[in-house]
């Protein structure tokens, strides 16, 4: 395993500690707890590290380019008698340097879960046909 840079370790700390990671504050009151809590900023922060060396190419931040791939959407396709999927249309052109660039390739379809998702804008229950 290669060895750190200093500088790239007090980046993670303070990434960790203030950036878009938010490790602080902990609210958790167990040892254990504390534990996941590390754990899992620290893993993000892996995640964080890896996309910013990935797009350094593309002249885009993490932050940024998370942005742009929150436009990503699926779409549920259901066969009446069966049961659902959902499609992943193809990326535009944005999306689909970030992910060609971190090396990410999203399967065509996704199978249902049968979760029920939460959109920001709230959508009539039944849509007026035209």
């Amino acid at each position: 395993m290669p060895k750190e840079d200093p500088t790239e370790v007090e980046r993670a700390f303070r990434t960790c500690k203030t950036g878009h990671l938010e490790g602080r504050p902990v609210y958790v009151r167990t040892e254990e707890s504390t534990r996941g809590h590390v754990l899992v900023v620290m893993l993000a922060y892996m995640i964080v590290r890896y996309l910013r060396r990935a797009w350094a190419a593309l002249d885009v931040t993490v932050e940024e380019g998370v942005a742009q791939l929150a436009t990503l959407c699926s779409l549920q396709v259901g066969i009446k008698g069966q049961s659902a999927c959902h499609r992943l249309p193809i990326p535009r052109e944005p999306s689909a340097q970030l992910l060609k660039a971190a090396r990410i390739h999203l399967p065509k379809a996704l199978p249902s879960q049968g979760a029920r998702v939460v959109t920001r804008k709230q959508l009539p229950s039944r849509r007026p046909r035209p």
